[in-house]
């Protein structure tokens, strides 16, 4: 099945009893039983809903996958993923990752005992080194937040599988539209779905998409039991999000490419930081495992100050200054104050996240009218 049709078809059913064409929203907390265990196989609406299992039945099929999880958001979905892990156990991250993930595992998990190690995965062989006895995940962002670094799945899906070693990839910045990790070896993908899958900033919400059955139980396992699930409404807003997932991404990337060649010509822009140049450091593996390359981009002004990035933040209309990404309008961000505040500033910096970095999500509205928006603010 061609990705389009899988994206409006994925998870969609009609309804047996009415024939409604979209899934309805199933607005209960339990279900009636015809004897004690003897159901419809539903019991209780934190266990199973049929809204969400149309929505994960969706979220398996979008990414190549044979089962799909929905969570309340992507850190609650990252959560049930570490608490598969046990005190002594080490996981392997990007050093370049979302400041939610990085706070989840340095101020909550890493009181219970599990160790996390920073390094540039942009490098297989730095994975590879970091690896020790104690080693039971590697979780990867590729595309990075913010600075857009790529990481060659496949090479280190290579490192991991011979030794057992669990692999995650964050893949919201790129959506299952342009990469599909579970078919480059990954183990668990790990979506915002707040985000791209989503689209329209009304919802927030996880997912967690794996292809083993074993792996499977264990996660559904720890969101039955922790409880940080979905409601149905926010399940139908992501079900219809992704009917038009595809339709909207060829947008994204085809703005996000003007706005990106746009800006590295600008007189006043120091640096942009996106996959699609030919010259970037990760431009060769992003289009080896990329179908394109996105609508996130960062970058950095000639005059690095402070005070001129925040004129610049402060002073655009049709791209709004927000935290988030992925929806149909266009939103600009200022990362070390706003989504990565709780990453210490040494280490922002020491990992290329300066202070006058600005990073942009690209909507879907008429490139023109974003440029002539930016080319105001920066001036």
């Amino acid at each position: 099945m061609k990705i389009a049709t899988k994206m409006i078809h994925a998870g969609a059913t009609p309804d047996p009893s009415t024939g409604a064409i979209m899934t309805p929203i199933y607005q209960t907390s339990t279900y009636v039983q015809e004897a004690p265990g003897k159901n419809k196989g539903f019991e209780y609406a934190r266990s199973q809903n049929p809204t969400r299992k149309a929505l994960e039945e969706a979220f398996a099929i979008i990414e190549n996958g044979k089962f799909g999880l929905a969570f309340s958001s992507g850190v609650a979905a990252t959560d049930a993923v570490i608490k598969l892990l046990e005190p002594g156990d080490e996981v392997i991250c990007a050093n370049d990752m979302y400041g939610g993930t990085y706070r989840l595992f340095t101020k909550v998990f890493e009181k219970f005992g599990i160790r996390f190690f920073y390094v540039d995965t942009t490098n297989a062989a730095n994975v590879a080194a970091a690896i020790t006895t104690k080693t039971k995940l590697v979780w990867l962002e590729t595309p990075t937040n913010p600075l857009m670094n790529i990481t060659d799945i496949e090479a280190v899906a290579a490192i991991t599988k011979p030794k057992n070693i669990l692999l995650a990839v964050d893949n919201t910045f790129a959506s299952p539209y342009l990469q599909n990790p579970l078919d480059l070896g990954a183990d668990i993908v790990m979506h915002s779905v707040t985000k791209y899958l989503g689209g329209h900033s009304d919802v927030i919400q996880g997912a967690l998409m794996m292809n083993s059955a074993e792996l499977r139980e264990k996660l559904y396992f720890i969101q039955k039991s922790c409880g940080a699930v979905p409601g149905p409404m926010d399940c139908f807003l992501v079900l219809r999000g992704i009917k038009t997932l595809h339709v909207r991404m060829k947008q994204h990337c085809e703005n996000g490419k003007i706005i990106a060649n746009w800006l590295r010509k600008h007189p006043k822009v120091a640096k942009v930081y996106w996959p699609g140049f030919e010259d970037s450091h990760g431009y060769a593996v992003a289009k080896k495992q990329m179908r394109d390359f996105g609508g996130m981009l960062s970058f950095t002004l000639k005059d690095d100050s402070m005070e001129n990035a925040t004129r610049v933040l402060s002073s655009t209309h049709l791209f709004s200054l927000a935290e988030s990404l992925g929806g149909v309008e266009s939103l600009i961000n200022h990362p070390a104050s706003m989504t990565h505040a709780s990453i210490p500033r040494e280490e922002r910096l020491k990992n290329g996240l300066t202070d006058s970095l600005i990073r942009l999500s690209i909507g879907i509205e008429d490139a023109e009218d974003l440029i002539a928006d930016l080319e105001k603010a920066i001036g």
